[in-house]
């Protein structure tokens, strides 16, 4: 059986660090010490918000990538 899982990616020449993405989904992403956008937990808040975050990035910066993970069942 196979899920689907994300896998986030920041484009750091793309971004400009205003943080909507930090105020959207802040378990997810932070600010680096250069003021880019990075993935601090994958899964660190709900799926939805996440997606906003990266919908709401005025530069198209995060990328959602949809992966197929294996499940094992017992």
């Amino acid at each position: 059986m196979a899920s689907t899982d994300m896998k986030i990616n920041v484009d750091k020449e793309a971004c400009i660090g205003c943080g909507t993405c930090v105020a959207l989904a802040p378990n997810t992403f932070n600010l680096d010490a250069e003021g880019k956008s990075e993935v601090v937990d994958a899964a660190g808040d709900p799926e939805v918000d996440i997606r906003k975050a990266a919908e709401a990035c005025p530069v198209s910066a995060i990328k959602i990538e949809e992966v197929e993970s294996e499940v094992k069942t017992e």
